[in-house]
């Protein structure tokens, strides 16, 4: 018996010390270079790039490399995302932000990679969303900016994971913001649940809703699906698609490409944001054409 015991201790050890060099390696990731490409750019039209921009450098942006098809008649709509945690940093997230980029959008995360030998302690805010909105307004108005009139300041979407999707709640009563993406996370019926860093809302913020929302949950080994699928029962009054995937709390960030919480994301932003009608067709109808992939099951209301 203490032999197992052993074993099974050796085998965490090995696996934090995987983790955290997996955290470093991807902290390092804005070190070496000013722009990083993030696996192979993600699999859509556009090599997408991460980079801190000197204009905003609390954040990271996750855009297109090469800008020049971006114009009047086409441009990028904006896509806000909140880190799991309240972290500081999107590090966790790359893949599945840098796969979503990929496919025409600007995406501006919290936080950045933390520097060689450093961890950022600090915890992200809610307002932090808001000043990613409100910069790339700022960039599309701006004649000296690469970004100018080509970003679609009237296609927002809010977005975050756990602690940063109810990071994204508490701010989705702003009136530019176009949709929401609520993913492995729900309102807590006590509010923060006790954590002092957690958004203090109740479930009377799901009334602040004015937009379509998606939520993604890990299915019921998802320690927010409680909360999450409450949400989705109380929310009557804005089009709701919950969707369920049996793969815990940690989703499919970290896979190739962000895995299948990507694929679905990216449906769902392409048909909000860009009014593409065939990615609508995952969403919409009786059954949804999510039904047709085994790997999800999901319930909408108020939604064609």
């Amino acid at each position: 018996m203490p032999r197992k015991i052993l074993a099974v201790a050796l085998f965490f050890l090995v696996l934090l010390g995987i983790s955290e060099n997996t955290f470093a390696q991807q902290q390092n990731l804005s070190l070496k270079y000013s722009e990083t490409i993030v696996e192979d750019g993600g699999s859509g039209q556009y090599t997408a790039i991460m980079k801190v921009e000197h204009s905003l450098p609390t954040h990271t942006v996750f855009r297109p490399k090469n800008l020049v098809g971006f114009n009047a008649k086409n441009k990028m709509p904006i896509i806000v995302w909140g880190n799991g945690a309240c972290a500081n940093s999107p590090w966790e997230h790359v893949n599945f932000l840098s796969e979503v980029s990929s496919y025409g959008f600007l995406v501006v995360a919290i936080g950045t990679l933390a520097k060689e030998g450093q961890t950022d302690t600090r915890k992200s805010t809610s307002s932090q969303l808001t000043d990613a909105i409100n910069w790339a307004i700022a960039q599309n108005g701006d004649k000296k900016s690469i970004y100018y009139n080509k970003i679609d300041i009237k296609k927002i979407a809010v977005s975050g994971m756990s602690c940063g999707g109810l990071q994204t709640l508490e701010v989705a009563s702003d009136a530019r913001i176009t949709t929401v993406v609520v993913c492995n996370s729900g309102i807590f019926k006590t509010p923060g649940n006790g954590i002092s860093n957690m958004p203090k809302l109740t479930k009377e913020s799901l009334k602040k809703i004015h937009t379509p929302t998606l939520y993604m949950l890990g299915g019921e080994k998802d320690i927010a699906y409680g909360n999450g699928m409450d949400d989705y029962q109380q929310i009557d009054h804005v089009p709701i698609f919950m969707a369920n995937m049996d793969v815990g709390h940690g989703g499919t960030y970290r896979e190739y490409h962000g895995g299948e919480f990507a694929k679905l994301a990216i449906l769902w932003y392409k048909w909000q944001l860009k009014g593409d009608k065939e990615a609508a067709k995952v969403f919409e109808g009786e059954p949804a054409g999510l039904s047709k992939n085994p790997k999800w099951r999901f319930e909408k209301k108020m939604m064609p």
